[in-house]
């Protein structure tokens, strides 16, 4: 197979190269899926980078980067059904904790990690659902049903907040979004019912008076560490924080007597670490709401798998109003 490896942290112009590799056959319980699309997340640019604390060299002697993408499965293993193969899939943790992602032509790995891909979704929005659309489920839905509550999204015109506000409001919730001018219009169309700038300096009383004076139900936090003072303002009693960005502040001071006093629970999210029933759960929802026509993946740009270090860095400058994906094929 062909495909873009690192041995060493740094730029991703300086450490990504090609590299032809052979394709591992399918063990017990695993399929080899001939890849489509890759998605390329700040997590991947993040674990390329070397900027994890305490991680001072790549796991893996050769590491093909990138843990989501989509494709069709060309072998199985044993214990895998035969008739999976020609079907389309959707990957998830394709590179987490293993040393090959999907960056390349192919992959091999666990059967469960290949979900079938519904006929009604495409192949490139497949590649966006492994990291920002369980991540989006997972914190709008991680504390059951939302309907009849109040939800403030965080980052709405990030990918993974643009999906959250639109499964909140498929879900039956009111949705208050924060993002900046630039997505105002996005945030409105995909469903929000107010829209807030997220640097206005009044920002907590703006959104209780988007929900007429009362405090907020739920939140799903793009930024934690920025943000919490203005959360622990908002959110109603025995509400939920579910966070699962703080890049600006990885080490924030948290108001924890106002957070006490509410009761408050604060969800952290690690997509990687989900239980598998929680996953089945949110890979469900995100199914359903796909082919409902409720959900919309963008995508921004999509590279040749040639360019990974052009997408790495589209992916690093930020401003993006949709998914960087690379092409496979």
């Amino acid at each position: 197979m062909h495909a873009i490896t690192y041995e060493r942290f740094g730029p991703a112009s300086d450490v990504l190269s090609p590299a032809d590799i052979e394709s591992p056959s399918p063990g017990e319980g695993e399929v080899r899926v001939k890849l489509s699309f890759s998605g390329v997340n700040p997590s991947d640019i993040k674990a390329r980078a070397g900027t994890r604390p305490g991680v001072t060299k790549p796991a893996f002697p050769k590491v093909i980067p990138h843990s989501d993408g989509s494709g069709i499965i060309e072998a199985v293993g044993a214990g895998v059904d035969p008739a999976r193969i020609g079907t389309r899939v959707w990957i998830w943790n394709g590179q987490w904790q293993r040393a090959f992602g999907t960056a390349a032509t192919h992959i091999t790995l666990p059967s469960a990690q290949a979900v079938a891909l519904p006929d009604s979704v495409s192949l490139e929005t497949g590649a966006v659902l492994g990291i920002p659309g369980l991540t989006a489920a997972e914190a709008v839905f991680g504390g059951g049903d939302v309907a009849g509550q109040t939800l403030l999204v965080a980052g709405a015109g990030g990918t993974v907040g643009f999906l959250a506000l639109q499964l909140a409001k498929w879900g039956g919730a009111k949705v208050i979004a924060t993002c900046s001018p630039r997505d105002f219009d996005r945030a409105s169309a995909a469903g929000a019912d107010a829209v807030i700038d997220y640097r206005a300096e009044d920002l907590p009383a703006r959104i209780h008076a988007a929900n007429d004076g009362k405090d907020i139900d739920r939140i799903t936090e793009v930024e934690f560490g920025v943000n919490i003072a203005c959360d622990a303002e908002v959110i109603a009693p025995n509400g939920t924080i579910a966070a699962f960005g703080s890049a600006l502040d990885m080490t924030p001071t948290v108001p924890f007597g106002p957070l006490l006093f509410k009761a408050v629970t604060i969800d952290i999210i690690l997509i990687y670490l989900l239980p598998d029933d929680r996953r089945q759960r949110m890979i469900e929802r995100l199914h359903v709401a796909l082919d409902a026509g409720a959900l919309v993946c963008p995508v921004e740009a999509v590279f040749e798998l040639a360019d990974c270090a052009a997408a790495h860095d589209a992916v690093l400058a930020g401003s993006r109003t949709g998914a960087i994906l690379l092409c496979c094929e």
